[in-house]
């Protein structure tokens, strides 16, 4: 475990924030419930009270509505938002993130329309997957620059390897999880690479520094 690609705004009335936040918030209820394949403007327009028209003024198709509804529950919409000094804050906000169940289902839903909805997964990470990638990977290379990480790591590895973390956390452990338990599961992935979180004394490991107890267990 990501600013946000505006629609641009047509001429006419006022757009209500209002109607923008319920039409968002339908869709998102409806892709966590259904999925994106299963999931309609009509649909959407009817669970926020609107018309289809309204819905269409404010997005040209399905996949851009979906896409802005899952950018509307991230806080990174601003640049700096994204700019993590090392690898330490970007793990909390990531672990902080995976511990609401709803922001869980939605990422679930994501992923997995790689099969029934291609599209929306491809033009999320056009739009939003490769700002955030190269977040990731700056966070990374700055921590290498502070000796948490040793020259020798491919940073490029080592950020797939924290993304298969989250896909595996999001299909192996139980939503109910904290964010305290989750930061501990992806410190013990990075101890895997030799990280040294800067806090850390002399024969520490990042999972000894970061692991208050053993009580996490898996579904």
């Amino acid at each position: 475990m990501t600013g946000t690609a505006h629609t641009p705004r047509l001429p006419g009335r006022p757009r209500s924030q209002e109607v923008d936040a319920a039409i968002l918030s339908a869709a998102l209820d409806l892709l966590i419930e259904r999925g994106a394949s299963n999931t309609s403007i009509e649909q959407v327009a009817l669970r926020a009270g609107v018309t289809r028209a309204t819905v269409y003024r404010r997005f040209p198709d399905k996949t851009a509505l979906l896409i802005q509804a899952i950018e509307s529950v991230h806080q990174d919409h601003t640049p700096d938002a994204l700019e993590w000094p090392d690898i330490e804050q970007m793990l909390e906000q990531w672990a902080a993130y995976l511990s609401n169940p709803r922001n869980r289902r939605m990422l679930r839903r994501l992923y997995g329309a790689v099969d029934d909805y291609p599209e929306l997964l491809q033009s999320y990470r056009n739009s939003h997957g490769r700002r955030r990638a190269a977040a990731e990977h700056a966070a990374l290379r700055r921590s290498r620059e502070h000796g948490e990480l040793s020259q020798d790591k491919d940073l490029d590895i080592v950020q797939q390897l924290l993304n298969g973390a989250v896909m595996h956390h999001l299909g192996t452990y139980p939503d109910t999880e904290s964010a305290d338990a989750i930061k501990r599961y992806f410190m013990a992935i990075l101890r895997q690479v030799d990280y040294q979180p800067a806090g850390a004394t002399s024969g520490q490991t990042a999972d000894q520094v970061h692991r208050p107890g053993d009580s996490d267990k898996r579904r």
